[in-house]
């Protein structure tokens, strides 16, 4: 475990690299003694600063390392997350900038966006549910700044769980009126199929990772808000991101969701 000098100080090294766009080694080679608690204490002491400065507020979560095959390539036996922050949310049909990142990629997933606060320890599947005001289809925009993507787990959780950004469909569906755990999905690149998958990767069902992580950050002092968005983790595999691609994924029964970049 790190003391709280050197968590400050690796929580400094990844704030300068999102903001100079200049990847660092990874902290776990930095920081031999580095462990999942430190971690998220230095994620939130670059979520905190940036609450601090009044940039920005809170617009939900995401939940990483959702699907088995991820889970045990990080030798992990539960997800990781991290905060979507307001200027994170990056309108549909406006290119982004891929200059503004360090490693792009973009994951397919639904969204929940929540009617009403979830409770935190002993959180079900029920409790989310009945809070949802609605679900969307989105597409997230992951990043690294720890240099090549060379992470373990404590380097993503440390790192916002990878997080850059979310596009969120207009589409708009009530969670009764389908089903979130068996939701299909295609992502195609200019026109070419290029990824597909269903929503069942997601821990089985997506509904199950958004109760984790309630029951999870409420041991942080945290919940997830009426108003909040919470993206569940990727059914797809993930895409690096180039200048000029043009993506569209397509939920069957949710809609569709598109991002470009310049």
């Amino acid at each position: 475990m790190l003391d709280a000098a050197q968590r400050a100080e690796a929580a400094e090294l990844l704030r300068t690299a999102q903001r100079d766009r200049t990847p660092i080694d990874p902290l776990t080679s930095t920081y031999a003694r580095i462990d999942t608690t430190d971690a998220y204490e230095i994620q939130l002491l670059n979520i905190r600063r940036q609450l601090k400065e009044g940039k920005v507020t809170v617009h939900g979560h995401k939940v990483g390392l959702s699907s088995e095959v991820m889970q045990r390539m990080m030798g992990v036996d539960e997800p990781d997350y991290g905060h979507l922050l307001s200027d994170m949310v990056l309108p549909e049909g406006t290119p982004v900038d891929t200059g503004r990142y360090c490693y792009p990629r973009i994951e397919v997933e639904i969204g929940y966006v929540l009617g009403r606060s979830l409770p935190g320890e002993g959180c079900t599947t029920a409790d989310v549910l009945a809070a949802t005001e609605y679900v969307v289809p989105s597409i997230e925009l992951i990043d690294s700044r720890i240099r090549d993507w060379k992470i373990g787990l404590a380097d993503t959780i440390a790192d916002n769980a990878s997080s850059a950004g979310v596009v969120l469909g207009s589409a708009r569906v009530r969670p009764a009126d389908l089903d979130p755990a068996d939701i299909a999905a295609v992502l195609n690149r200019g026109g070419e199929e290029i990824a597909r998958g269903n929503t069942s990767a997601v821990l089985g069902d997506p509904t199950e990772a958004v109760a984790w992580l309630a029951r999870k950050v409420a041991s942080y002092g945290v919940r997830l808000e009426a108003g909040h968005v919470v993206l569940p983790g990727s059914c797809t595999r993930a895409v690096d991101v180039r200048p000029g691609d043009e993506f569209r994924a397509q939920f069957e029964g949710l809609g569709s969701v598109s991002v470009g970049f310049v």
